[in-house]
């Protein structure tokens, strides 16, 4: 029987026998998974098992011990320097901290990666810089410094200035960190609502349980007992169904105390 078939959709990042290490001492090791565009893909687990590690090595901070990162095919970790930069153009990223230069307003934290990037007129990059603030939530902060703003609005910044050069994929390192409850869900608000409009790939570090059943439709579990991958796919269906009892244990973990809204009764 003959017919036509319709190809697999390509990954947007494959990781592929991924292993982590600082010199003789392993972090992670065999990572294997996918990352497709338009996900907002989720690295997760307990303190120190290694996830911001994960993320420098896909934004090519760290190498790997072994093993390969493929961005739509194409070997990352493998590149000459000048291919690699090529690659690293197409990222946002936001460290945890925000990662702002306090001596810079708003607008000149923004700006730097326009200005050092493109070739546009300074008109423009003023009103590129209050267009992607307006995305964010701070139209008219442009000449606010960091230390005259909350902790949620820096991560708000954070991301506008991740976001400066229209990134294919971003990422954010625990985002939600260190914010209260209501700002945490804006900000998660926020990320659904730059996904669907930027049509960019989100990959987010975070444990917290909120804003992964709350944005997420991809994730992998990075287990500190095994230093591998327990588990990747949909955090819900990984609660629900994952017969990895560490996976579910960090999934249900104050499920007593504050049950998901959003699971059936």
């Amino acid at each position: 029987m003959s017919g036509n078939t319709t190809p697999a959709p390509q990954a947007k990042i494959a990781v592929r026998g991924l292993t982590m290490a600082y010199g003789d001492f392993v972090v992670m090791r065999d990572l294997d998974f996918e990352v497709m565009e338009k996900d907002i893909f989720i690295i997760m687990g307990g303190s120190g098992c290694g996830k911001s590690t994960l993320l420098r090595h896909l934004i090519g901070l760290r190498e790997p011990a072994k093993g390969s990162i493929l961005y739509e095919g194409e070997d990352f970790t493998a590149t000459d320097p000048a291919a690699r930069g090529d690659f690293i153009k197409r990222f946002g990223v936001m460290y945890q901290s925000g990662a702002l230069w306090s001596s810079l307003t708003l607008a000149e934290n923004i700006a730097l990666p326009i200005e050092e990037n493109t070739q546009l007129t300074p008109k423009a990059i003023r009103d590129l810089v209050s267009y992607k603030l307006s995305l964010v939530g701070l139209s008219g902060y442009e000449d606010y410094y960091p230390a005259d703003i909350s902790g949620g609005m820096n991560k708000r910044a954070g991301i506008a200035r991740a976001m400066a050069l229209d990134p294919e994929i971003l990422f954010l390192d625990e985002p939600g960190a260190g914010l209260d409850p209501l700002s945490s869900r804006r900000l998660d608000d926020l990320i659904l609502r730059l996904r669907d409009s930027l049509g960019s790939t989100v990959v987010i570090v975070t444990h917290e349980l909120a804003s992964i059943f709350a944005i997420a439709n991809n994730s992998i579990f990075l287990d500190t007992a095994t230093r591998t991958q327990g588990a990747t796919g949909n955090p819900r269906e990984l609660r629900d169904h994952s017969d990895n009892p560490a996976v579910r244990t960090f999934l249900r973990r104050g499920e007593e105390e504050s049950p998901d809204p959003n699971s059936p009764s």
